[in-house]
């Protein structure tokens, strides 16, 4: 029973917070040109450390339900830590479930359990007045954990976390938190916000994520061996190639450098083959996200409004 933990997991009693919405003044970058230089340079965003194969990590509410992702100053660490608050019905008294398949570990303080995913994979959930598992059971994504209650808190909400067991004691120590990844995509919030809305699709059944997502691309995209390649003039961000506009095939996703046009914006990097390889160049690169026409800022789904899965 990891008590330290279940001590920090909570903070002073969270009121809900209003969503604030911080406008920056930012300068404006160029875009790829036809001479093949890197688009314009700007700060890099810092990616998570490798691990293991991740669980394909759900919203831990029931198919359809709309949750908004929150944190606050001092949730420590503020980025890493979601409180999970129910839009459009009630939080309290609403049902958790796993956001993955595994089997129920610890039981702890205040109204909390873990789950050990394998391939050291492990989430916390808290601030339940009925859990619905005992220790050692097994549980499917979508099997029913619990009730939300006012457990630790005077304000409904799960808090819920990840983690990776770094040190290979097959635990999930606090220290061990990572940014969460939920239904693709990585949250790395800020107390100022915003605060995301998000649809579960835990256990909808019958659609499971395709191997190629299709994108409309508004223009012809260069191609890139790696995500980090924002204004480095090095041979190893040389421009492989261009992915021409229209209608194209992704693989997968996976956070990097952020591309900046004006006020758009966009940190994610889609791996697909390219339409037009340069000579000694690879014909499977990663386009920014930035050039999809669907969707808006630091947004990556496919034409159907499915978050394409990570790479």
């Amino acid at each position: 029973m990891r008590t330290p933990r279940s001590r920090r997991a909570f903070g002073s009693p969270l009121p809900k917070p209003y969503v604030l919405v911080v406008a920056a003044v930012l300068a404006v970058f160029g875009l790829w040109a036809a001479s093949g230089t890197a688009p314009a340079a700007v700060t890099p965003t810092p990616t998570q450390a490798t691990a293991g194969a991740r669980p394909d990590f759900r919203l831990p509410f029931a198919c359809g339900e709309t949750w908004q992702l929150q944190t606050y100053q001092g949730h420590a660490p503020d980025d890493k830590k979601l409180d999970m608050y129910r839009v459009g019905g009630q939080t309290l008294g609403a049902s958790v479930v796993a956001s993955a398949a595994g089997t129920v570990t610890e039981l702890f303080e205040p109204g909390g359990l873990e789950i050990n995913h394998g391939g050291g994979w492990f989430s916390v959930y808290l601030h339940m007045d009925r859990i619905d598992v005992r220790l050692g059971q097994q549980v499917s994504s979508g099997a029913p954990l619990g009730r939300l209650g006012l457990v630790g808190t005077t304000s409904a909400h799960l808090h819920y976390e990840q983690l990776y067991d770094t040190n290979g004691d097959n635990n999930g120590e606090t220290d061990e938190m990572v940014h969460p990844v939920l239904q693709g995509t990585e949250y790395r919030l800020s107390p100022s916000g915003p605060f995301p809305q998000v649809t579960s699709t835990n256990a909808c059944g019958g659609n499971p994520a395709p191997e190629r997502f299709w994108v409309d691309t508004f223009a012809d995209a260069p191609g890139y061996a790696a995500v980090d390649c924002v204004g480095d003039t090095s041979p190893r961000c040389a421009v492989q190639g261009k992915l021409l506009k229209g209608t194209n095939y992704v693989l997968c996703k996976k956070p990097g450098d952020e591309v900046r046009v004006g006020n758009s914006y966009n940190h994610w990097w889609l791996l697909t083959d390219l339409d037009q390889v340069v000579p000694g160049g690879s014909g499977r690169a990663y386009v920014s996200a930035y050039y999809l026409q669907r969707w808006g800022d630091d947004e990556a789904k496919d034409n159907e409004g499915r978050d394409i899965r990570l790479c």
